[in-house]
């Protein structure tokens, strides 16, 4: 059976990352500072968490900087062990990048607006690990990078994952009652979550349960 991934996203303490953690989630996501969007924690809070984290959890660092130099060190004031880069970088600092971060996992957010979002994959596959899948729109006036609660078209992220050798997570407006749907129809390696397993802005049992179900469920029909 094939086994989809869970990544749970804007994780705000030491408790709320191991209630993920015993609901199975392979990664959590811990927010760096953004122009928008829920789930921003201070550096000091997010170096805590992934100390905590227990070995075969992944720690997702979701950073804004656009900058070799910038990631470096945002990775370093917090110890994750994987950094999900939400805006895009030039090909200089993708290369950059290529030199210092030698033993850290890259994973490119690609905001799935149009079709030119799968013009980026020739642009970034030979320099990640991954790509996830977002609803966000980088190019409004406030940016939009990421938590915006919103789906975005399945059919297309479909084409994505096909068009990909690198593994693809699926994000955006993912909630216990859709996420079924968007596994068999997106097919991707993993999903991400944030505001659909919430409740009042903290993560709540309940749903967190309810959409790890409805994963397994959809696992057993792949």
């Amino acid at each position: 059976m094939v086994r989809t991934r869970v990544k749970i996203c804007c994780i705000s303490s030491v408790d709320e990352a191991q209630l993920a953690v015993r609901a199975g989630a392979d990664a959590i996501g811990l927010v760096g500072k953004m122009p928008s969007g829920p789930g921003p924690i201070p550096d000091a809070k997010i170096k805590e968490i992934a100390r905590h984290a227990p070995p075969g959890v992944s720690c997702f660092l979701l950073t804004s900087e656009t900058s070799a130099s910038g990631v470096a060190e945002h990775l370093l004031r917090t110890g994750a062990s994987t950094v999900q880069l939400v805006q895009h970088i030039s090909l200089a600092e993708t290369l950059s990048l290529d030199r210092v971060l030698l033993s850290t996992r890259r994973v490119q957010v690609i905001h799935m607006e149009d079709e030119g979002a799968l013009e980026l994959i020739s642009k970034y596959e030979d320099h990640v690990h991954a790509f996830l899948l977002d609803s966000g729109r980088p190019s409004a006036e406030t940016p939009e990078l990421g938590g915006t609660g919103r789906t975005h078209d399945w059919d297309l992220s479909r084409r994505f994952v096909e068009s990909t050798k690198k593994p693809v997570f699926l994000a955006g407006g993912l909630i216990p009652e859709n996420v079924g749907e968007a596994i068999a129809r997106v097919k991707p390696y993993g999903v991400d979550v944030c505001s659909g397993v919430r409740s009042n802005g903290h993560l709540d049992p309940k749903k967190l349960d309810a959409f790890m179900t409805a994963i397994r469920h959809a696992d057993r029909r792949r």
